[in-house]
């Protein structure tokens, strides 16, 4: 079905690749492969993450999370979660690349086990390598303005501030630093952590972000399925207000149906 042009927008372009859905989930924590699969369906995302430490690679062990990603449909994005140090980051990115045959990468250099907050002297490390390996390197970093222009300035394909601590469900903390990130960044900027339910993932689109990474909020969801589904939409809907263009914040009301206006369409004449 033809899209109605008022509802009309460009896809995502990053990182060498075209995305239809600016919606990017996660694999980890859901009760099933299968449940992983169907989440992933009902998102109506195409750009799915794997950490690639995480993975079951040996046959002779099981079933792998790769069997149920089906790569025809979805680009799959490795990351390095799990790594505290830049060195570990760049093995275990090179191996993703050797397994999975793609230069793209979500690079996450993390400073404490705790608070999963990313290291920012590792974060800047690690990607100034892996640019200069020809990666396509898609950053989880915080939402401090000046590291992200950084991270562009290094070859970032694109930034991706935490809303919030990873799987805090607290959604975005600062959006007054997520504005002043969209002011200087002009790769795509795309929220990462912290989301809890569907209307964090619209405000994030209507602040202007390119598009939101999660994973916590809709496996960790008492119905993992139907949270899906609310993300797509939300998704969709931020974005569209954010192109729409929101109206300004007054102090005041401001009538629906101005005075000057009601007294015309009487016939009265204004006092």
């Amino acid at each position: 079905m033809e899209v109605p042009a008022h509802e009309q927008d460009q896809p995502l372009s990053v990182g060498g690749v075209v995305l239809r859905s600016r919606l990017l989930v996660g694999t980890g924590k859901y009760a099933s492969f299968e449940e992983t699969r169907a989440a992933l369906e009902a998102s109506g995302t195409d750009c799915v993450t794997v950490a690639v430490r995480r993975v079951n690679l040996d046959a002779a062990k099981g079933p792998s999370l790769l069997e149920y990603v089906d790569r025809r449909r979805y680009h799959i994005l490795p990351n390095t979660a799990g790594c505290f140090d830049a060195s570990t980051a760049i093995r275990t990115a090179e191996l993703a690349r050797a397994i999975l045959d793609t230069p793209l990468v979500k690079l996450e250099v993390l400073g404490d086990p705790r608070t999963l907050l990313p290291d920012p002297v590792g974060t800047l490390e690690a990607t100034r390598e892996l640019v200069a390996q020809g990666f396509q390197v898609f950053v989880y970093c915080s939402d401090d303005p000046r590291l992200c222009a950084r991270l562009e300035e290094l070859g970032a394909a694109s930034v991706m501030p935490a809303g919030s601590p990873i799987g805090s469900g607290q959604g975005v903390l600062n959006p007054n630093a997520l504005r002043i990130v969209l002011e200087l960044v002009r790769v795509p900027v795309i929220v990462d952590a912290g989301v809890g339910t569907a209307s964090d993932v619209a405000f994030a689109m209507e602040l202007g972000a390119a598009g939101v990474l999660l994973n916590t909020a809709i496996a960790g969801a008492r119905e993992p399925l139907r949270m899906a589904s609310a993300m797509r939409d939300a998704c969709r809907a931020g974005r569209q207000a954010f192109l729409a263009g929101r109206i300004p914040r007054r102090l005041y009301a401001n009538a629906s149906s101005p005075e000057d206006r009601l007294i015309a369409d009487s016939g009265a004449a204004p006092r």
